[in-house]
């Protein structure tokens, strides 16, 4: 089985030479671009599974092509001749996901490599498996976002859907107000713990029979309880 796809760009022949001749070592398909737009266009046209991108380029820069690409979602490794942070700082905000600074060991250019992609396939697994979610004849689609209970579609808020979503995903799992407003809308969400206490409420009663599986741990919060064994 053929490795992963690696885009390798740098205005300089020989350090593209020396990064794909380890890679290809390693089993990886290669292909480079010398230029910002080259970069671009390669990315687009090639789909690959990395991009090696050094933030010095000629025409568009580095950062450009993090923006460019930008939700695009290809792993981008950017390749620094200087530890500027705040060069690596906006790349990663732009998109990228790592960064190495010149000069650098091909060993550790590498394992670098390895700790993106091997983190893009988890992710892509988990977004596999949290597509449909189903627990107590409870059905959430994550993907066309729709909740059905016994076959019957229900009507939820948005807060209700992530609420439900993320009990069903960590089956007796007892968590706090504070750690369901976290989980659903962010650690700074201006929310009091009491709208936790409605929104449950509200999940139970448009659940009917299915809402006893949501269990009130007194003193603590919620958790949604565990599919019992046959």
């Amino acid at each position: 089985m053929a490795k992963e796809h690696i885009l390798i760009v740098d205005d300089e022949a020989d350090i593209r030479e020396l990064i794909a001749y380890n890679l290809q070592k390693e089993g990886y398909r290669i292909s480079t671009a010398s230029s910002g737009e080259e970069a671009v266009d390669s990315a687009l046209k090639l789909k690959p599974d990395l991009i090696v991108l050094d933030l010095m380029l000629p025409g568009i820069d580095g950062l450009e092509v993090c923006r460019a690409l930008s939700g695009r979602d290809i792993p981008i490794l950017m390749v620094t001749a200087k530890n500027d942070d705040s060069d690596i700082i906006i790349g990663l905000e732009m998109g990228a996901d790592d960064y190495i600074t010149k000069p650098f060991s091909p060993k550790v250019l590498i394992a670098r490599i390895r700790t993106v992609l091997r983190r893009k396939r988890k992710m892509k697994l988990q977004d596999e498996q949290d597509l449909q979610l189903n627990l107590h004849g409870i059905m959430i689609d994550t993907k066309r976002h729709t909740v059905s209970a016994d076959g019957e579609l229900l009507e939820l808020s948005a807060t209700e859907f992530a609420i439900l979503a993320f009990l069903i995903s960590n089956p007796g799992w007892v968590f706090s107000r504070g750690q369901i407003i976290e989980a659903v809308k962010g650690s700074d969400y201006p929310v009091t713990e009491r709208s936790v206490d409605v929104q449950i409420l509200a999940l139970r009663r448009k659940l009917k029979d299915k809402g006893s599986c949501i269990e009130t741990v007194r003193g603590i919060g919620y958790r949604m309880l565990e599919a019992k064994e046959s």
